[in-house]
């Protein structure tokens, strides 16, 4: 989610119970609170379930989304961190891995919202988790909200493709030849 949107979707409503991991780097310690505060706000007005999982840095956050996505039961994720530009090439690896991994693990079905704050500056980052000008965070955390809701509308029938209950064996048996 980038920029400030004048397009307020509001939140989704569920009939079943959310589960949210929040995966954090928190480098800098005055940005990670504040993101963190915002995103469990907006998890908390729409009533969803929500866990912190902190990570050493950005470029972790996508790794750790798919391990907590294989071996846990989170209907999605919100990936939060703040990567300031310095003086070496370390930057443009951070965050384009980092959001390269998170997109990746989108087009797989993983519903992530992407608040990860990536600036020139410390001032830039302020103004971004900061709730009442751009605020991320809580941007993240809406749009992980809505792919949650998008993923459960378009999830509830899933159809075979051409396979039937049984499978049948290949060969001559003499006995069953389903599995």
């Amino acid at each position: 989610m980038a920029g400030h949107s004048d397009n307020d979707m509001g939140l989704p409503d569920f009939t079943d119970p959310v589960k949210v991991a929040i995966v954090i780097a928190p480098y800098y310690t005055k940005i990670s609170n504040a993101q963190l505060a915002s995103a469990r706000g907006v998890l908390d007005r729409a009533g969803v379930q929500h866990e912190t999982i902190e990570v050493p840095g950005s470029l972790e956050i996508p790794a750790a989304v798919a391990l907590a996505h294989r071996m846990s039961n989170f209907d999605g994720f919100v990936a939060l961190g703040c990567v300031i530009r310095g003086r070496t090439s370390h930057y443009d690896v951070v965050v384009n891995e980092s959001a390269r991994g998170l997109m990746l693990l989108g087009l797989q079905g993983v519903a992530v919202g992407n608040g990860i704050i990536t600036v020139e500056n410390m001032e830039q980052a302020e103004e971004r988790a900061d709730t009442d000008r751009l605020d991320t965070a809580g941007g993240a955390a809406v749009a992980a909200l809505h792919l949650i809701a998008l993923a459960r509308r378009f999830g509830g029938s899933k159809k075979t493709v051409g396979f039937t209950q049984d499978i049948l064996l290949a060969g001559d048996s003499e006995g069953s030849t389903t599995a």
